[in-house]
């Protein structure tokens, strides 16, 4: 894993230039900070930089290892968007949506995604809405390497389930 305190960090990028604001905003992330709405920080950030309209960067791959540790410390009281954001990047990898993994950041980020199914069973201690539900299976789903189901498990909001269930139950 890129250690924070890196200069490799200004060798990557994110969706705004140099990557070198990503290792302070993961310290920031690291306290739990409260999530209130799509605006709080500094999930708004990471998401904005990382996985920018479903794009994604060289930072994005160095930054998960992060977001999964942070979210290993304690599973059972963090927000559903630490299993959001890497799921939304590997989703985004996957389709293509941004460059090639650098060689030196491969396995930390690939073995970082592996861990999301052992931490999803620990984050059951507490309870899930229909998005931190969404957001765990497709997390476990995208470990797997399942990506489209994963994303459509994304799409499937409290919205849009009882239409899908009614177009199920129709055909």
């Amino acid at each position: 894993m890129l250690r924070l305190e890196s200069n490799r960090w200004s060798e990557l990028q994110h969706a705004y230039g140099e990557a070198s604001d990503i290792p302070d905003m993961l310290r920031k992330l690291a306290s739990n900070p409260p999530y209130k709405d799509y605006e709080s920080e500094p999930y708004f950030s990471l998401w904005s930089a990382l996985c920018h309209q479903d794009d994604v960067y060289t930072a994005s791959y160095a930054a998960t290892p992060h977001i999964i540790k942070i979210l290993a410390a304690d599973p059972a009281k963090a927000h559903w968007h630490f299993f959001l954001l890497p799921t939304c990047i590997e989703i985004s990898r996957y389709q293509g949506r941004g460059p090639e993994i650098p060689t030196d950041l491969k396995n930390p980020y690939f073995e970082s995604l592996s861990r999301l199914p052992l931490l999803v069973a620990e984050a059951a201690k507490q309870d899930w809405d229909g998005s931190y539900s969404r957001a765990v299976a497709a997390a476990v789903i995208v470990a797997k390497g399942h990506h489209d189901l994963a994303e459509a498990i994304l799409e499937l909001s409290e919205d849009v389930v009882p239409e899908f269930m009614e177009w199920i139950r129709n055909r």
